[in-house]
């Protein structure tokens, strides 16, 4: 049902750093990082677990930066948290 997980971070570099101390001993790295501003964790370059800072955005449509077929539509729930549905089939 979830395909990643987000946390919003307001200090986005110490909270990379942060993350990447806590998670190496499970063998988790940075293996996708987003202009700056947010990165996915995991292995083998499959990103589960991600960091970045909490920018609204509301439209839908291509993430390429995932893959080239990678679609995305995002809600906020009334705290503010991202729950992002995904589409990963080509057009």
């Amino acid at each position: 049902m979830l395909d990643h997980v987000v946390i919003g971070v307001a200090d986005y570099e110490r909270s990379k750093a942060f993350y990447r101390a806590a998670l190496a001993p499970l063998g988790l790295d940075v293996v996708l990082e987003a202009d700056g501003v947010a990165c996915g964790f995991g292995k083998q370059g499959n990103p589960e677990f991600w960091v970045g800072t909490r920018e609204r955005s509301c439209k839908p449509g291509l993430r390429e930066l995932y893959h080239p077929s990678y679609y995305g539509a995002f809600v906020f729930d009334p705290d503010n948290n991202n729950i992002e549905a995904v589409c990963h089939k080509p057009a």
